[in-house]
């Protein structure tokens, strides 16, 4: 299975792309914003597409031909504003999601946020609310299509060691969970055809990530 990762560069992408290339099954293709970007990728034998998320379709369609899969794990990050948090979680989010359509890719993975439900963008404080509206909408617009889709919905997130050891429901306790078992989630995610048409939170458990993912 070829995976094109959307947002490869960022700390989730990254451990993604590296769990992709050791594995057996499936094969990335990193989709960044810069060619400076690519040597990362290139070096783990991966090949590369040069997209900005504030690109139209059919430029995300592109990169998007020939693979089997998309994951969208792109985020606008703490520090931008409103406008960048509209531009690139909600819209090229929908926009990923409309291209896979348009290359003719059924399966999307989507990273969202831990709880995207109508309650948590009202009880959300105000700096935080705009995000948690855009990935509800981004959601919601995914589970609309007929694309094959899976929702993850992680904790808080660190960039400590990943311990391969999750815990993953439809509802867990809010908690954290590292970057590095975020990645290895969604490699698992993508090699077990009954998560599809599914969402789950995700947190530092103590299961194994294949047995945590099965169990879904």
């Amino acid at each position: 299975m070829k995976v094109l990762v959307v947002g490869a560069n960022g700390q989730i992408g990254k451990h993604l792309v590296s769990f992709i290339q050791d594995s057996d099954h499936l094969e990335a293709k990193a989709m960044i914003r810069n060619q400076e970007q690519a040597s990362f990728f290139e070096d783990l034998g991966a090949e590369t597409a040069v997209v900005d998320l504030e690109q139209d379709i059919d430029t995300i369609a592109k990169a998007a031909e020939g693979v089997d899969a998309v994951v969208f794990t792109a985020g606008s990050g703490p520090h931008t504003g409103k406008d960048k948090t509209i531009m690139v979680d909600l819209d090229g989010a929908v926009k990923t999601i409309e291209a896979a359509k348009t290359a003719g890719v059924k399966r999307f993975v989507m990273i969202s946020s831990f709880d995207t439900t109508r309650e948590a963008i009202q009880e959300a404080p105000s700096s935080f609310a705009p995000y948690v509206a855009a990935k509800h909408y981004a959601d919601e617009w995914l589970k609309g299509t007929d694309l094959d889709y899976t929702i993850i919905h992680p904790g808080l997130l660190t960039n400590d060691e990943g311990k391969g050891q999750v815990e993953a429901a439809v509802k867990v306790e809010r908690g954290e969970v590292p970057r590095e078992d975020v990645a290895r989630v969604i490699a698992a995610t993508l090699e077990n055809d009954s998560t599809i048409g599914k969402e789950f939170q995700l947190v530092t458990g103590t299961t194994p990530v294949k047995d945590a993912v099965d169990s879904l």
